[in-house]
Formats: C-alpha cells, sequence, structure tokens
C-alpha cells in the first residue's frame, strides 16, 4: 500500500511541476494528490480501527482470571 502512494505522489508531483502557474501546479497537486490519498488512507484506516474496536471488546468481556 506505501509503495503505490509514494509512487502516486511522485507522479501527480512531476504533473504538478509541469503546469504552466504556480496556482495550477498547486490545485493539481492538492486535487490529485493529497485529497484522494487522504480519503483513501482514512478509509483503509477504517477497516483496521474497526477490528481493533472488536478486539477491545472481546478483551473487556473475558473475565480477569489470576495467572498462577
Amino acid at each position: 500500500m506505501w509503495i503505490v502512494a509514494i509512487g502516486w505522489m511522485y507522479v501527480v508531483t512531476l504533473m504538478a511541476a509541469t503546469e504552466p502557474s504556480v496556482v495550477a501546479g498547486i490545485m493539481t497537486f492538492l486535487f490529485y494528490g493529497v485529497l484522494p490519498l487522504s480519503l483513501v488512507f482514512y478509509l483503509t484506516g477504517a477497516w483496521r480501527r474497526g477490528r481493533a474496536r472488536k478486539r477491545e471488546a472481546q478483551h473487556s468481556k473475558r473475565p480477569d482470571t489470576p495467572v498462577t
């Protein structure tokens, strides 16, 4: 996942660098790079957060038994 994100940011950075104006370059970088990747990372993180929440709920349901 990380290698794809790094590759995509490389491509978007090169696209932004070839824009005719600075404003167009910044907008390209934001709308083609930062926003889509933040959405993807948020969505994949939601899956992990849900699993962690279920794991924590399972852990809290177990009775604490003393270790002997």
